[in-house]
């Protein structure tokens, strides 16, 4: 083929080392917000991608074959999830390719927390609360169910108007 129709498109390249370390980093301070820890393992697999000598696509794959080898002793240890969505965020944050939707935002939702949460992806149809630890304990009364999708629609037309400069 003389002339490549496609050579105007490029297949996205991984970031540098200074952009994967902020993802990982920023990944792994999300689950520390939630209360959750990740393990030494997670740690010692960002740094072989941040090193490049894997991809996150690699990583994501050991990490998996890690818990599937693995057993778990305690139920109420968390740390899998910790690690699995950390991958996760990580993968997302190095991605090039962003809409600013609510179907973007509920997409995110099903891709950090798939066979995590049978709900991952999906608008909740049932009212919740929940006592937050970063609030000392105090409860949150989430917003209506029935109410969401249209909720979700209008903060997102509304932060699309709004401008971070600081200067006109």
């Amino acid at each position: 083929m003389k002339n490549d129709p496609f050579k105007e498109y490029f297949i996205q390249a991984e970031p540098d080392k200074r952009d994967k370390g902020y993802a990982w980093q920023t990944a792994i301070g999300l689950q520390a917000v939630d209360g959750l820890k990740t393990s030494k393992y997670l740690i010692d697999t960002a740094i072989r991608n941040i090193e490049g000598d894997i991809s996150i696509d690699e990583a994501q794959e050991l990490l998996n074959s890690y818990y599937e080898e693995k057993q778990q002793s305690d139920a109420g240890d968390r740390t899998e999830e910790a690690d699995k969505v950390s991958v996760r965020i990580a993968k997302i944050l190095s991605e090039k390719a962003f809409s600013f939707t609510p179907n973007e935002y509920i997409s995110i939702h099903k891709k950090l927390f798939a066979d995590i949460y049978n709900h991952a992806g999906k608008v909740r149809d049932y009212n919740i609360t929940k006592k937050e630890w970063v609030l000392d304990g105090e409860t949150v009364i989430y917003g209506s169910a029935s109410e969401l999708r249209a909720t979700l629609d209008y903060d997102f037309s509304e932060e699309k108007k709004f401008s971070y400069k600081i200067f006109p």
